[in-house]
């Protein structure tokens, strides 16, 4: 599959967007005490490693 210039930037954005929400929500899961948001932080962060790896596939 050919990915023109325009889709591959819009990848890349999207990747790094990934990237900054996975980085945030596992940062919240550490700042958490309670332990029930603090696992669904870490799933929101679990969901958006998913996007990512997606994402990613498109290019390899």
């Amino acid at each position: 599959m050919n990915i023109t210039d325009k889709e591959l930037m819009a990848i890349e954005d999207r990747m790094s967007e990934e990237q900054v929400l996975i980085r945030k929500y596992r940062s919240y899961a550490e700042q958490c005490n309670d332990a029930q948001l603090k696992a669904v932080c870490n799933q929101v962060a679990d969901k958006h490693q998913q996007h990512f790896n997606m994402l990613m596939g498109y290019l390899q």
